[in-house]
């Protein structure tokens, strides 16, 4: 008889019983019961949103750790323009039976002078240290950028006694105007630098050349959250003023130029974010002439900073 357990032969297999169930174990009102909320798009395993956000955590993390690596300047000049700056070195690396000229005597003597070792290394090795670059026999080790919390720029700015001039990156991704900017910015007097975690240039071996060891000099911060930090400093009292082609005012009439000050630059390509835009009290242009669209980042920054100079000397805020 089918379904006879009794029968010779038949093995009853658990949870392979035909026919109706005796009680249902309380399996009902558990399928009645709710599971509590969806979880986040972000939560759910197999989501679009939860692959976007396993991606954006490892480019996070591989990020990181390219950040906790000390980095080579490469090339002769480079070497010896780094070593004049004062860029914190830890290593110069001469690769074995190179030719001698003055730049490479010049490197071995200022990194003796400053107490840096002096390595000799075989060519290859300095091939696979600098990646491959053209490093012309010197590479000068820099170690991983120390980077100060926004917090530690309002700080430096009331220590100073002098109204507050933060200069804050929004997006430029090229290193050389990021250390161009930094340059700038201790030029004219700013108190530090504000960077975004995400989506922008570091303080890697090109910035700290190109920003000529000032880099060492002026508290360079990275906020978790630009618009976030930004409006911070807007309710501790400080004016956002972004710098845009189609800003609000021209430079000529920045009247805010001697208040406490944020200059906001935007990315080499597409300027300002919306959210940032949106969060400045203020958009600043400077004026052209015809047929010139735009200015490189780190220029842009500079007349804009030396008119913010000029204007605070003339009104004694300095």
């Amino acid at each position: 008889m089918a379904g006879n357990s009794r029968r010779q032969g038949a093995i009853r297999k658990t949870g392979t019983k035909k026919g109706a169930v005796v009680g249902s174990g309380g399996q009902r009102r558990k399928a009645l019961e709710g599971k509590g909320p969806t979880p986040k798009a972000e939560d759910r395993p197999g989501h679009k949103a939860y692959r976007q956000a396993n991606a954006q955590n490892k480019r996070d993390q591989a990020r990181q750790k390219k950040a906790d690596k000390p980095e080579l300047i490469a090339g002769r000049n480079p070497v010896v323009e780094a070593l004049r700056a004062d860029v914190p070195a830890t290593a110069l690396y001469v690769a074995l039976n190179i030719e001698i000229d003055d730049r490479v005597n010049d490197a071995v003597r200022l990194a003796g002078d400053k107490g840096i070792s002096i390595l000799e290394i075989p060519r290859e090795e300095l091939d696979r240290k600098t990646n491959r670059a053209v490093h012309q026999g010197l590479g000068l080790q820099v170690p991983p950028f120390e980077y100060a919390h926004p917090d530690d720029l309002m700080a430096a700015a009331r220590n100073s006694g002098e109204v507050p001039l933060f200069v804050a990156l929004d997006g430029v991704t090229d290193p050389r105007n990021l250390g161009a900017v930094i340059r700038s910015a201790a030029a004219f007097g700013a108190h530090g630098v504000l960077l975004p975690e995400r989506r922008s240039a570091g303080m890697t071996a090109v910035a700290w050349r190109t920003s000529a060891g000032t880099a060492a000099k002026l508290p360079i911060a990275v906020a978790t959250n630009l618009t976030r930090q930004l409006k911070s400093w807007a309710n501790e009292g400080l004016m956002l003023v972004g710098l845009d082609a189609d800003g609000s005012v021209d430079i000529d009439s920045l009247e805010l130029a001697a208040d406490p000050l944020v200059i906001v630059l935007g990315s080499e390509g597409r300027g300002l974010s919306r959210l940032v835009r949106e969060t400045c009290d203020a958009t600043v242009s400077i004026p052209m002439a015809a047929g010139v669209e735009s200015l490189n980042a780190s220029v842009a920054a500079g007349v804009l900073l030396a008119e913010v100079a000029r204007r605070r000397r003339v009104a004694g805020r300095v």
